[in-house]
């Protein structure tokens, strides 16, 4: 297999284990209106769209019988909100149609030696969402410290996410190699059922391409397809277009312009 063919293998794998998003603070309804129509595309669909709570109605409209999932991002992007206004804003964006939620943990708590509290708002929050997929957002770039990420994925694990997800891109440092592979390996300990979403700054075909390649060695062949595995980002979907379109630069330019 050919470096070209290789790199057009990662792209249609990743393209239907994107997760398309805008969380600029300036998105509008004409930007979702356009967010949802890049998510189908003649390679096929992406797995969601991720948009600000107040766009949910608008996405699932828009996606009606696409067969592309809604996300809402919930506690975004300081994960410092009471509980009580986290479970109410989840409660409504379920109620206009979202199928996952991201939800922003209190990391700072693992940082002051408080894991307890991710593993407490995880539970509150998938105590409200039922059937619908959880995120949990880990801000492993805020965390660095590989103990300090373990921290945090075990206890969201234990408070019942269906996902772990590095970063909301919203801080310097998003997704890295080393934070996904300390993710994953928990994610292995633990049992395979829980997925893995990296977001914050992949751009390029070849940037996904480590992200799978790690949960391929990881988890195993096979696992890393829509149910268990995302990456989180806008532009993206444009570098991914064009390596499928026989265009090698790969540089990840276009989209929306965020950093997810």
């Amino acid at each position: 297999m050919t470096a070209a063919s290789d790199l057009a293998n990662v792209a249609r794998r990743a393209l239907v284990c994107l997760d398309l998003t805008n969380l600029d603070d300036a998105c509008d309804a004409a930007a979702v209106a356009e967010l949802c129509r890049r998510a189908q595309t003649p390679e096929g669909s992406v797995a969601a769209v991720c948009v600000w709570p107040r766009f949910v109605a608008q996405a699932k409209r828009e996606l009606a019988r696409t067969g592309v999932r809604v996300a809402a991002v919930v506690n975004f992007p300081g994960g410092d909100g009471a509980i009580e206004a986290v479970k109410a804003e989840t409660r409504a964006v379920l109620g206009d149609g979202a199928d996952e939620i991201d939800l922003v943990t209190p990391w700072r708590a693992v940082r002051d030696g408080d894991a307890a509290a991710v593993a407490a708002t995880v539970r509150e929050v998938k105590d409200v969402c039922g059937e619908a997929t959880l995120k949990a957002i880990l801000e492993t770039g805020e965390l660095e410290d590989v103990a300090l990420i373990v921290l945090a994925a075990e206890a969201a694990i234990d408070g019942g996410a269906d996902f772990l997800k590095t970063s909301t891109g919203k801080v310097a440092a998003g997704a890295t190699p080393a934070a996904a592979e300390v993710m994953l390996e928990t994610i292995a300990r633990r049992g395979r059922t829980v997925g893995f979403k990296a977001s914050g700054g992949v751009r390029t075909t070849a940037e996904a391409g480590v992200y799978l390649a790690l949960a391929d060695r990881i988890m195993g062949p096979g696992w890393a397809g829509p149910r268990h595995f995302r990456i989180g980002a806008s532009s993206l979907l444009d570098a991914l277009l064009a390596t499928l379109a026989g265009d090698d630069g790969d540089d990840g330019d276009g989209g929306d312009g965020g950093d997810y």
